[in-house]
């Protein structure tokens, strides 16, 4: 299978299963989840998938995300981003 993932496609028909995930989130004391985020999330979990993914399938990644998978997700991208922590000091 050569198709290639258009998963961009598919964003605004998963809007429900990505507020959803970010509803549980909340709900478990994850506060600051957002729904671009998880979305990012499962997206690059996704990378190195070699077959076609099927809209369900998608569906199931986001349902199946775990709070332990998206915070250490968001820590790795926090040490990946170059930020100037000392910036927001500076008046």
């Amino acid at each position: 299978m050569n198709e290639k993932q258009q998963f961009e496609v598919w964003k605004s028909e998963v809007e429900p299963a990505l507020q959803s995930k970010v509803d549980e989130f909340h709900f478990l004391g994850y506060d600051r989840a957002k729904k671009e985020e998880i979305w990012d999330c499962v997206l690059y979990r996704l990378r190195k998938k070699k077959e076609f993914i099927h809209l369900h399938e998608f569906v199931n990644q986001i349902l199946r995300l775990k709070p332990q998978d998206y915070m250490t997700w968001l820590t790795v991208n926090a040490y990946k981003k170059p930020e100037d922590w000392f910036a927001s000091f500076e008046s």
